[in-house]
């Protein structure tokens, strides 16, 4: 049993470590200047357009998915942003500031994370979805991709 442990142990300890030492790209939105750290080796396929500029990635596997986003600010503060959009019920976490905002949640097995930073011209979003059993090894991705979200 002490074995079993040990080896559960090292595994979940290489798995977090592995997902601090992934490969980091800087992904720039040119049209509004938004930019954000993003992990390239676990996002490595294009997914597709999102509203507004820029561009959404997953992983290859399709377990996981990040949108980075810039849509023009209409002068909304982030609070009432965030009510027009319409958010699922049941927030798990909510920080809404006058310059930013936090949501996140879980549906259907996945956690969804949402983080709107607003400038005059833009409002810059990252939105991270990923699976419910993998908390924890996304926690580090998650708060480092969060945190780097910027704009020029």
């Amino acid at each position: 049993m002490k074995t079993t442990a040990a080896v559960v142990i090292a595994l979940l300890a290489a798995s977090s470590a592995g997902a601090q030492a992934e490969s980091w790209t800087n992904y720039r939105i040119p049209e509004s200047g938004t930019s954000v750290e993003i992990p390239a080796s676990i996002f490595s396929e294009l997914a597709g357009k999102p509203d507004g500029y820029g561009q959404q990635f997953r992983t290859s596997d399709g377990r996981a998915d990040l949108t980075v986003q810039a849509v023009p600010n209409q002068g909304l503060p982030p609070a009432e942003f965030l009510a027009r959009k319409n958010p699922p019920s049941g927030i798990v976490y909510q920080r809404v500031t006058p310059s930013f905002f936090v949501v996140s949640s879980i549906k259907r097995d996945k956690i969804w994370y949402d983080r709107c930073n607003f400038s005059q011209r833009y409002v810059h979003c990252v939105l991270i979805n990923y699976p419910v059993a993998e908390k924890r090894q996304w926690d580090g991705v998650v708060t480092r991709i969060s945190h780097s979200l910027g704009a020029d």
